[in-house]
């Protein structure tokens, strides 16, 4: 009989055993993944265009895959509803940033809005930009300066065409962009600054295409004295003390000029008044806080908008019939005003004009590849676990290009939109060129007035003409954090009026 118990007690015990076993050594179910190569993992998978390579795996093992590279794993989401998951549903898991090398030295060490992890100091600064410079109210003062900024622009073109040159389109906006933002900003355009114009251009360039250059120790912390020997340390450190001398003068002699007025202050006043309140007791706001959000500001701010506007002047002039729609929509809406340039009240009317706007962020979004985020802490989307610090990419070019969601994807058809309610602003998850959620960005007002003002009027004010044929025009993205076109757009240019 003892022996008998003594048995059962064996096979419970061993039955229980195994279950713990089992518990601790069945392997979580993560999303599907590409199969992976020792140490580096998915590394090799991504190539020049990280957002193609991704959508081509996406196609084979699904919209939310799990990659690793190197010692960090990264969720990709390619869906609308994937998306959605990640910036609505569960907004609150997946708000953080991770630290990227690159972005934590040229931004000192996440002070900025875009990059800042997730937290108190970043909540402050965010609400900050959008009420003294992001606001319905505050983006409507600056009017005046957007309209005088395009007619200086379209001064330059049209005395570009009388001289016989051709028109370097991509950076007559950049130009234009930039001189908008640093007038707002620092509150003089950059051709207005003397000495330290060309400087800031040149100096927030380079730091914009280092934000997307690729760096070992981010994914592989043992190899990263590869960047050293590749010189890309070298690089963002130039860049970084280059742009932090320039910017350290400029906010000296802000803050020694300013006296506290608020009659004609610009955003870097209000920025310095943030120095002298007391009421934050987690942290201390000063002259590098300062430094990194104007550089946020005027980098960002230029690159998003300008990009976007450069690929719109692509895809007209690849489609000859939508600008000639465009055109004649332009014409009828302003017949029977008395100016040739057109003003911001002018544009209510477009609608095929927002339709176009649309369709470009549609097929050519700002950043193919939002802003990496950061999941804080283990969560669950459908039947998959995802880990703890995971990156989170949500490819929007592919949302944007999937034919589940869109009628002929790959083709600029502006019509689409058409008395369609889908927008770019933050609540249509297959139209997502700004993000979503916590981490949208908050200039989608102020850079749409800019697209909107400056497209119509040169659509209106000149024909333009590739001097190629229209299957040469390139339409491939450079590599980078955004999406730029890989070839400058360079146009033949002839005054309407």
């Amino acid at each position: 009989m003892s022996l008998i118990i003594l048995l059962i007690f064996f096979l419970i015990t061993i039955s229980f055993l195994s279950k713990i076993f089992l518990h601790f050594s069945k392997k979580p179910n993560y999303p599907p993944s590409p199969p992976k190569l020792p140490i580096i993992g998915n590394l090799h998978q991504l190539g020049p265009l990280p957002h193609r390579s991704l959508q081509t795996l996406s196609k084979k093992h699904g919209p939310l895959m799990l990659l690793q590279l190197g010692q960090v794993p990264l969720l990709v989401a390619s869906s609308p509803s994937m998306a959605k998951e990640i910036m609505k549903t569960q907004d609150h898991l997946f708000a953080n940033r991770p630290s990227i090398k690159a972005a934590s030295r040229l931004l000192y060490n996440g002070k900025d809005v875009a990059f800042s992890p997730y937290g108190e100091y970043w909540k402050l600064v965010r609400k900050f930009s959008v009420y003294h410079l992001l606001s319905p109210t505050m983006v409507s003062s600056y009017k005046s300066i957007r309209e005088h900024e395009v007619v200086f622009m379209l001064e330059k073109i049209k005395k570009s065409c009388c001289d016989g040159k051709m028109v370097h389109v991509s950076e007559e906006l950049s130009s234009m962009t930039m001189d908008i933002i640093s007038k707002i900003a620092l509150g003089k355009s950059l051709r207005e600054s003397g000495s330290w114009g060309g400087k800031m251009r040149r100096t927030i360039g380079e730091s914009s295409k280092l934000l997307g250059v690729f760096t070992v120790g981010d994914y592989l912390r043992g190899f990263a004295w590869l960047d050293s020997v590749s010189g890309l340390n070298g690089m963002i450190e130039k860049s970084f003390k280059e742009a932090d001398e320039l910017l350290d003068k400029i906010v000296e002699d802000e803050m020694r000029g300013w006296r506290g007025e608020s009659e004609g202050e610009s955003f870097i006043h209000r920025l310095i008044s943030l120095i002298d309140e007391d009421q934050r007791k987690e942290f201390t706001f000063n002259k590098e806080n300062i430094k990194a959000i104007i550089k946020d500001v005027v980098g960002a701010g230029t690159e998003s908008v300008s990009v976007v506007m450069v690929w719109i002047m692509a895809e007209l002039l690849k489609n000859p019939n939508k600008l000639k729609t465009l055109k004649t929509e332009i014409r009828d809406v302003i017949s029977a005003t008395t100016t040739t340039i057109i003003k911001e009240q002018d544009l209510k009317e477009m609608h095929y004009l927002r339709a176009v706007i649309k369709e470009s962020l549609r097929l050519h979004p700002p950043a193919s590849l939002l802003i990496p985020r950061e999941s804080m802490q283990e969560a669950q989307i459908g039947p998959y676990k995802i880990p703890k610090n995971a990156q989170v990419v949500t490819n929007v070019w592919a949302i944007g290009r999937d034919p589940e969601v869109w009628e002929a994807p790959d083709e600029f058809r502006p019509e689409r939109f058409l008395g369609s309610c889908v927008d770019f602003k933050g609540c249509d998850f297959e139209l997502l060129p700004f993000g979503a959620g916590r981490r949208i960005c908050p200039g989608i007002q102020f850079s749409t007035l800019i697209i909107e003002l400056t497209i119509a009027n040169l659509v209106h004010l000149f024909e333009w003409n590739l001097g190629m044929n229209v299957e040469d025009l390139d339409m491939i993205e450079a590599p980078g954090l955004t999406g730029r076109r890989r070839v400058d757009l360079v146009l033949h240019a002839t005054p309407c009026f």
